[in-house]
């Protein structure tokens, strides 16, 4: 469907305001009388070379209260791959999650983690989708909201490489 000049601009300041395809789609109907399926604004929009804002996460707003640092006996700490990613304490008390350059043997991804407290970890998530945890001390437990931010932080990291 061809669109003239002032309606190629609405379509534009609709993109430029945030607007979803399928809001985009619906003014048309209403304010142009112009009936056009998704894919058809998906066609225009791409057409128009324009392209749709990204909604924006609201971050959390508290941040979690970091457990107090326990210290890691040196004989029972795991050792560290060459190829591994160096493992920064995490600004502002939160977790960091990096990968390995060179994945463990009969592992999918892994890599280390440093809890808000300073503790840090290698983990693993193995072809079942396991994920395993080693080389903290004896007994230590991360905060749940550590744990939490454990997770999303790897689904993050694991989302980049594809997974």
């Amino acid at each position: 469907m061809k669109l003239d000049d002032s309606q190629k601009q609405k379509v534009t300041s609709w993109i430029e305001q945030g607007l979803k395809l399928s809001e985009i789609q619906k003014r048309l109907e209403t304010e142009l009388n112009l009936h056009m399926t998704y894919l058809d604004v998906r066609l225009l929009v791409d057409e128009l070379n324009l392209k749709p804002k990204d909604p924006v996460v609201p971050k959390p707003a508290t941040p979690p209260t970091p457990a107090p640092a326990q210290s890691v006996p040196e004989n029972q700490t795991a050792p560290e791959p060459e190829d591994a990613q160096p493992a920064t304490p995490p600004a502002g008390g939160g977790v960091s999650v990096t990968m390995d350059a060179l994945t463990q043997p009969g592992a999918v991804a892994s890599g280390k983690v440093t809890f808000s407290d300073g503790v840090t970890a290698t983990w693993l998530l193995d072809q079942t989708g396991r994920l395993g945890l080693s080389g903290a001390p004896t007994g230590y437990r991360p905060s749940p909201s550590d744990i939490q931010m454990f997770q999303m932080e790897l689904q993050n990291q694991l989302q980049k490489l594809g997974y």
